[in-house]
């Protein structure tokens, strides 16, 4: 990884005052000053900060129920609530993948860099699944609908199976199994068919489940999750 996010996962500074310590050459890699666009292993490699050794990130993995009304952001320039508020202070922790301000449900959270990018890359094809009350159409008619390709930009929504039932006062209650994660693509995709939102919320994502985890509340990954983690990354 580049070598100002990983002091930045360490904790020692932000990526922005990582590059001022890099250019002023207060960093050293394996006795070496860094220079600006450097990578480095912090696992690997002896990483120094005048002179000071930053210890290896420690992997954490963090299930969250992100409640509506929290961005999934470090800090927020609106000043609304972040997700970070809600979870215990981990140096180098980040999100995988987003959920939208009015979206609800599973948020990971690691210090895996590394596994950031396999559970979100779409080459991947990690599944999440997400439960969506709609109205707008008949629940047949949205079965039609899902039952063939949708168009988003050019390309097929990667959706791997669906349900739809029947729900009281005309709306239908939707459980989708996706394969990607683009920007607000369930929205995105509920648009395109004419449907209104009225709840969406993320049930699992990979081998990580929601359960009974409630709204604002967070636990730490079983030991079982995280084998599964391991091996869906091999």
């Amino acid at each position: 990884m580049r070598l100002q996010r990983a002091l930045a996962r360490a904790g020692i500074a932000s990526r922005r005052h990582a590059e001022d310590l890099i250019r002023e050459g207060r960093v050293r890699v394996n006795g070496t000053v860094a220079e600006l666009g450097m990578s480095a292993d912090p696992d690997a490699d002896t990483i120094t900060v005048n002179g000071r050794r930053i210890a290896a990130t420690r992997v954490v993995w963090i299930a969250l129920h992100k409640p509506i009304g929290y961005v999934v952001s470090r800090r927020d320039p609106e000043g609304r609530k972040t997700v970070f508020e809600l979870v215990p202070h981990v140096p180098g922790l980040t999100y995988v993948g987003r959920l939208d301000v009015t979206t609800a449900g599973l948020l990971l959270l690691t210090t895996d860099g590394t596994a950031v990018n396999r559970m979100t890359h779409p080459r991947y094809g990690v599944e999440r699944s997400y439960r969506v009350l709609v109205h707008g159409l008949t629940t047949d008619q949205i079965t039609r609908a899902l039952s063939r390709p949708v168009m988003i930009e050019g390309r097929p929504v990667a959706l791997s199976t669906f349900q739809a039932r029947a729900a009281e006062r005309g709306r239908t209650d939707m459980r989708l199994v996706l394969t990607e994660g683009r920007y607000r693509i369930v929205r995105r995709l509920c648009d395109q068919l004419g449907l209104k939102v009225e709840r969406l919320t993320r049930l699992s994502h990979g081998p990580v489940r929601l359960g009974r985890l409630a709204a604002g509340k967070w636990r730490y990954l079983t030991r079982n999750e995280l084998a599964a983690l391991s091996s869906s990354r091999t």
